[in-house]
């Protein structure tokens, strides 16, 4: 969430910022304006009868015979003015209730650094790593590899769930099981992240910590509970791990000598993709349920650009080691996440598709989620005084998506007669297995 102060004080400069964003409401920043407006005069006139409240409260104390006329009358004078300050503060509260429940809906407020655009189309490379493969044939997507290779059963899913789901079999779900197993060890033993199993099922206090509610609860899979001592009367299966890893630290306050620090976790994610419809009907890319190894770090506003390039590093490194040629590209403002300030994204070449798609993307939240989370941490002491908190930067990023990584390994790995190569780094994951060949039959 943005900043209440920031916002009224410097509301030219965000709007002119949201509108890079694509928010361009008129009666969303009117009424911004006049809130911001009532605020100022709400404040103003309690502090101004609070003045008076003071010089009265002085003045009353200087009078000698607490029975006398003037002294009913200042008493009478406190009483009033008490009236008048407690209803320009129910005012101020008012007023800033409905503006923090607007702040819940504005996006966060670009990096200085983020290219200005409107849409994909804008988003600048910003490095190409390795070559793209070459076939002396036709080469074919994943749908048709992974059908004929029987490690794909999207008929049977489609009878279990119904449209965008999937069913691994064989082969084909040891590969699923090899990949994330092959990005939880990268991640724990070689970029010091540390590992979690996190519930899937968080409450609704954790989705809008992230800024998943209340802007895309039309996205979100909710399940309501008739248990009557129930905490949470619903609760959300996460569509991302950064939803139960950013909210670990809600309400709390780290050491900020414990910073920088990362976490990584494995679950499988839950989108209705209300807003996809009729695309990637096909295959696996775009489903309702698909697994993730999410990457999750924590550190100061000073530390926040270079911790976004280490995040974007460690995600790459997922994709150097199995061989894979994808890019790196740099959202620009108008296709940015809701929460991001700045984002790269990587995409991978997929041949069956002759188009780079995203497998991660990683940003730099600011203090936005922190803000809506109460997330603070407490800088080292300066000359033996404690140190006032302050809010923690975030930022997330995919470690990778593990069912289009599967799909970038089918297309880019595959051999004319259908069969496909296991990357080298994925071997001792998969018993030794070399190749994915045809069933015997």
């Amino acid at each position: 969430m943005l900043d209440l102060r920031y916002v009224v004080d410097h509301l030219e400069e965000v709007k002119a910022l949201l509108e890079t964003r694509g928010v361009r409401d008129a009666a969303l920043f009117e009424r911004l304006s006049t809130l911001r407006k009532g605020r100022s005069e709400a404040i103003q006139l309690a502090e101004g009868r609070r003045a008076e409240l003071k010089r009265h409260s002085d003045e009353m104390a200087k009078i000698a015979d607490k029975k006398s006329a003037e002294f009913a009358e200042k008493r009478a004078a406190l009483r009033t003015l008490g009236d008048e300050i407690k209803t320009h503060e129910a005012k101020l509260m008012e007023i800033e209730q409905e503006l923090n429940a607007l702040l819940l809906e504005l996006p966060n407020l670009p990096h200085e650094s983020t290219p200005v655009g409107a849409s994909e189309e804008d988003n600048p490379v910003v490095r190409v790593i390795g070559e793209r493969p070459e076939f002396e044939f036709e080469p074919k997507d994943h749908v048709e590899l992974g059908t004929s290779l029987g490690i794909f059963d999207f008929e049977r899913a489609a009878k279990l769930s119904g449209s965008r789901f999937s069913v691994l079999r064989g082969a084909g779900a040891r590969l699923e099981r090899a990949l994330t197993q092959f990005m939880l060890d990268l991640h724990t033993e070689e970029h010091g992240y540390t590992e979690v199993w996190p519930p899937i099922l968080v409450k609704d206090s954790a989705m809008r910590g992230t800024g998943q509610l209340p802007k895309f609860a039309e996205d979100a899979f909710r399940i309501a509970r008739d248990d009557a001592d129930a905490e949470a009367r619903e609760l959300y299966l996460i569509p991302t791990a950064e939803v139960s890893l950013t909210n670990l630290h809600a309400d709390e306050i780290l050491d900020g000598a414990s910073l920088p620090f990362g976490y990584t976790a494995y679950t499988p994610c839950f989108r209705k993709e209300a807003g996809s419809y009729g695309r990637d009907t096909r295959g696996i890319i775009r489903q309702h349920q698909f697994d993730k190894v999410e990457l999750v770090r924590f550190c100061t506003e000073e530390q926040g650009l270079d911790e976004l390039e280490r995040l974007v590093s460690h995600a790459e490194e997922v994709l150097k080691r199995l061989g894979l040629h994808y890019r790196v590209v740099e959202l620009c403002t108008g296709d940015m996440g809701f929460a991001a300030r700045k984002t790269y994204d990587l995409e991978v070449w997929l041949p069956g598709q002759n188009a780079y798609r995203e497998i991660s993307s990683c940003s730099y939240c600011g203090d936005f989620q922190a803000r809506r989370m109460k997330a603070r941490y407490r800088p080292a002491s300066l000359d033996g005084k404690k140190a006032k908190p302050q809010l923690v930067h975030t930022l997330n990023g995919s470690g990778l998506a593990v069912g289009r990584t599967l799909v970038a390994v089918l297309e880019q790995y595959q051999r004319a007669d259908g069969s496909v190569v296991i990357p080298e780094a994925l071997r001792p994951h998969m018993g030794g297995l070399e190749v994915i060949e045809h069933p015997a039959g």
